[in-house]
């Protein structure tokens, strides 16, 4: 566990919650019911209207494809570090590993390592796993990375300035990954004028972004700006026109309550969201829940239209409280490849069977793929933070020769 370091986020089903650490006011928008089950007519019309409007860029001249919009890889990074693993860093990249493995089966990985390790990676990961030398502190690759947007120029890379979620974790490597990899790749860079993490936003690709007002619009991020700035450099960096806010939570966690374990686009005009389960006592982050399920309730996206919310309720973990506190119980952290849905298998069968269910219905035509992540959760993240998808485009980088 990190002991010398705060976690990337305080376990969501945690009871503790300073006082100090106040819930942000949220922002709702374009009063509409949802119940939760039933598609609107709206919502049906979503796949027949995205071939269309994908190809809509206003205001800028990229966006950022939807995360179950093919891929030509991902990526992820090697957790290098001992003073911010402690003795799990072995269990932690097993879990990559893992992962990697698993993503592997439906798309190539590139996984980033520092020089030094990367000959264990290969090891671990093994050979359907493309291994680069790349410096990297930590796993986290959907924060670290760049992340990708498309448009009539090709393929770019925005470089969201990662500070290690507002300075609160050694990022002397990681704070460069976005650079290092785009120059590696030759993939054109947009640096942001902003700062923040690639897991603080959720595109819908059709010019609908969420995301929390907690992460963004923070001194450790953004000291001065306003959240309309930064909302205008959502529009212009990501080609979206509407951005849905949610309050977050500031302090709680080292991540600020990012977007992704919070709400989650499944397709167009369906927001899945986490819920906490029927015995969790209410506290931080199950009012954080509920004030982004009344945001939706009133919302619709970019297209007019009103939204359908899909509960995806936490696991059930009394049976196993050694877990630890900060650890990350939700399925919400999964992610889309090419064919399948990663999702983490918690040991909770009925939970864990239940959540698959839901995931199903939400990517017909996927394999769901469960994945056991215990040490990467006790961290405080998931299978979603540790990768980061590179869409396909209209120029992909080729691989490039020895380094």
């Amino acid at each position: 566990m990190r002991d010398r370091l705060p976690s990337r986020r305080a376990v969501l089903r945690s009871g503790a919650a300073a006082a100090a650490l106040a819930l942000l006011e949220g922002c709702g928008s374009d009063a509409a019911p949802s119940d939760g089950a039933e598609q609107s007519s709206a919502a049906s019309a979503a796949s027949a209207a995205s071939a269309a409007s994908m190809t809509e860029r206003a205001p800028g001249s990229y966006a950022m494809p939807a995360e179950w919009l093919p891929h030509t890889r991902t990526l992820m990074a090697w957790p290098a570090l001992e003073e911010v693993w402690g003795d799990q860093l072995p269990a932690v990249r097993q879990d990559i590993a893992h992962v990697a493995q698993a993503v592997a089966r439906f798309e190539p990985v590139v996984l980033m390592a520092r020089p030094d390790q990367s000959a264990e990676a290969r090891q671990l990961v093994g050979a359907g796993v493309e291994v680069i030398d790349l410096p990297v502190d930590d796993l986290w690759a959907r924060d670290t990375g760049p992340t990708f947007v498309t448009g009539s120029g090709g393929l770019a890379g925005v470089d969201l300035n990662f500070n290690g979620w507002g300075n609160k974790q050694t990022h002397a490597e990681d704070g460069q990954v976005a650079r290092r990899l785009l120059d590696r790749y030759g993939v054109r860079r947009i640096q942001a004028p902003i700062t923040g993490e690639g897991g603080g936003i959720e595109v819908d690709g059709e010019g609908t972004l969420m995301a929390t007002e907690s992460s963004w619009v923070n001194e450790n991020r953004n000291p001065g700006k306003s959240r309309d700035q930064i909302e205008a450099a959502f529009k212009e960096l990501f080609g979206v026109r509407k951005v849905i806010w949610f309050a977050g939570v500031a302090g709680q966690d080292i991540t600020d309550c990012h977007i992704d374990a919070l709400a989650r686009f499944a397709e167009p005009g369906v927001v899945v969201i986490h819920r906490p389960g029927p015995d969790t006592p209410p506290d931080i982050w199950s009012r954080a829940s509920d004030q982004a399920l009344e945001v939706l309730r009133g919302a619709t996206d970019a297209m007019g239209r009103p939204l359908r919310i899909v509960d995806l309720t936490e696991p059930d973990l009394s049976a196993a409280p050694d877990r630890g506190k900060d650890f990350l119980a939700t399925y919400l952290n999964y992610y889309v490849v090419n064919g399948a849905v990663l999702m983490p298998r918690f040991g909770d069968k009925a939970s864990d069977d239940r959540a698959a269910g839901v995931l199903a219905d939400l990517h017909p035509g996927r394999e769901i793929v469960p994945v056991s992540i215990d040490a990467i959760a006790a961290g405080g993240g998931g299978i979603h933070c540790s990768t980061q998808q590179q869409p396909e485009g209209p120029r992909a980088p080729s691989s490039p020769g020895p380094s």
